[in-house]
């Protein structure tokens, strides 16, 4: 018998009566032949968040540098500098919103490896930039990539990971675009802007020839009656010695359960709605934070400081303390809980790894493509509206009146947590989709 996800009292909590789970000592070992391959499958997708966040803070060295440009075609105004930075979540806005269709008509991996198509073009467009126009289109292309995979990427390794590793590969994600935006930061002290644009195609490249001999999700392929395709997808997963009988059944009945999209009258179902509206709030509170204008232009905000060391150490700084704090999450996730990480750490050790993570865990399977690029769509137009505004407000107002903002955002989470987010620890994906259909208890109270 299973526990409640949030500790409520009443009817006991048995998502699966039939036939009981394996034992810990079955699922050991097998653990070890299964975790290398969903590790080799996730690390093909999420050098796709590695471009994301390389190409998120690309602006970071190169407005100082095009502001200070002799080229009368790429010297950047700060107006114009603003547009640079806040045109990529404008891409990925729009990216997020076709993520609601490619990701249930094509599959997980496939639009994926879609993202390497406006990835490519925009990296290509901004080292090759010979005005301000290419400039502004390379950013949004490499944007619309990165909605596309912010939303796709998740889920895919959602779907593909045991529940026993699922934190941790589910933190993967954003350590790869912190990893990313490390990269950036450190080739910016030894690259040209033009020749930043040209490394970037690098790790997009890397993924569409990984990804091409990966398995699809196998639930994925079990929502489109591919049976015996899911089954050997989930076989190669998990290992040739795994029995993956009982686990494909179990997925098996709940798809049979849901063989259709979510229509508008049930989207108003306690069971849909809630968790989809935790996961849009967990988006949109993600980015009152701040953490994309800060990023976008971190340099020049270290430029307005008194800080001792050049600003552009002082970015590499900070990539590197990200990925450190990423890395920790990434290890302690599925032995603290994610709420733990949530109330006690900082963006990049909670808010900013274990949101995605969440997203992906509590968003049913019939809406789960729909659903996480709508909490894409919402989380990159508030990103927009903060960059595109916060160099405005920095000049007329200073710096220091958003980031007491953010501060109050920051106190807001900490209520929104304790009130509505549930723990996953530990749960299957049908465990938590079941919980939200007992209706016990709201999260939105």
């Amino acid at each position: 018998m299973q526990e409640p996800l949030l500790g409520a009292e009443g009817l006991d909590y048995d998502t699966f009566p039939e036939k009981p789970p394996p034992s810990p000592g079955e699922r050991a070992r097998v653990g070890a032949l299964q975790n290398k391959r969903v590790f080799l499958a996730t690390f093909a997708a999420v050098l796709g968040n590695f471009s994301f966040g390389y190409a998120l803070v690309y602006t970071s060295p190169v407005i100082p540098a095009l502001e200070h440009s002799l080229d009368p075609d790429l010297h950047l105004t700060k107006s114009q500098a603003s547009w640079f930075g806040s045109v990529f979540t404008l891409g990925a806005a729009a990216g997020g919103l076709s993520a609601m269709v490619l990701n249930d008509l094509l599959g997980r991996k496939l639009s994926i490896m879609f993202s390497a198509v406006p990835s490519a073009a925009g990296y290509a467009l901004m080292a090759g930039a010979h005005g301000l126009w290419m400039l502004l289109l390379g950013r949004m292309l490499t944007g619309f990539a990165g909605g596309l995979t912010a939303a796709c990427i998740p889920v895919y390794v959602s779907e593909i990971a045991p529940p026993g590793v699922r934190g941790a590969l589910g933190a993967t994600p954003q350590l790869m675009a912190v990893f990313g935006s490390l990269s950036l930061y450190a080739l910016g002290l030894l690259l040209p802007w033009r020749w930043l644009a040209v490394a970037g195609e690098a790790p997009v490249l890397t993924m569409i020839l990984l990804l091409s001999v990966m398995p699809n999700s196998p639930r994925f392929l079990l929502s489109r009656g591919k049976d015996e395709e899911a089954l050997q997808a989930l076989a190669w997963l998990r290992g040739a010695d795994a029995d993956v009988q009982w686990e494909f059944e179990q997925i098996q009945d709940n798809i049979r359960r849901q063989s259709s999209r979510v229509s508008w009258a049930e989207a108003r179902d306690p069971h849909v709605y809630r968790p989809v509206a935790i996961a849009l709030l967990m988006r949109l509170l993600q980015q009152l934070t701040g953490i994309t204008p800060i990023l976008v232009y971190l340099q020049p905000i270290f430029d307005s400081t008194a800080v001792l060391l050049p600003p552009q150490d002082d970015a590499a700084i900070v990539g590197a303390v990200r990925l450190l704090s990423v890395l920790i999450a990434a290890l302690t996730m599925d032995l603290a809980g994610r709420k733990v990480l949530l109330f006690v750490s900082g963006y990049a050790m909670g808010w900013g790894p274990i949101t995605w993570l969440l997203m992906s865990e509590i968003l049913p399977l019939r809406a789960r493509g729909v659903a996480s690029g709508l909490c894409v769509l919402v989380s990159w137009l508030t990103a927009f509206v903060l960059t595109k505004s916060f160099l405005l407000v920095v000049s007329a107002f200073g710096l220091q009146v958003p980031f007491f903002f953010f501060a109050a955002i920051c106190l807001a989470n900490l209520v929104f947590t304790g009130c509505c987010v549930p723990e996953t620890k530990g749960r299957s994906l049908e465990q938590i989709e079941s919980f939200f259909r007992t209706g016990r208890r709201s999260f939105l109270r």
